[in-house]
């Protein structure tokens, strides 16, 4: 993949994440408050509303920071730094560009990453 196609890629991937966003924040639920008394709401619809609250949360962060990624890609392709690792400064193998163009290190990088968060 060259730059130019992955600037085609994310920059359609950026528009259809943005359009998720406003979907989700369309349908996204009130948050749940929970009433006590005899006329309240059940335990279980409560935990319901919260759980449905919860998921539209993790949605909304997970589709910003899908945004977030592209937008520095798109940075990077801007300034001719993209598809090399940032780390090391290596090139980014190229099957791993096509299955994510936004990729900012290299597989090892990479790897070294998410060992170190676990």
């Amino acid at each position: 993949m060259d730059a130019e196609q992955a600037r085609r890629t994310l920059t359609e991937e950026r528009h259809r994440l943005v359009e998720l966003g406003a979907f989700n924040q369309e349908q996204k639920p009130e948050p749940a408050v929970q009433q006590e008394g005899a006329m309240g709401q059940h335990p279980g619809d409560y935990g319901t509303e919260v759980e449905e609250f919860m998921d539209a949360e993790a949605m909304e962060d997970l589709t910003a920071r899908q945004v977030t990624e592209i937008d520095e890609a798109l940075a990077r392709i801007e300034d001719g730094s993209w598809g090399r690792c940032v780390v090391c400064g290596r090139d980014i193998d190229a099957e791993r560009l096509e299955a994510r163009p936004q990729a900012e290190r290299c597989r090892e990088h990479q790897e070294e990453l998410e060992r170190s968060s676990r």
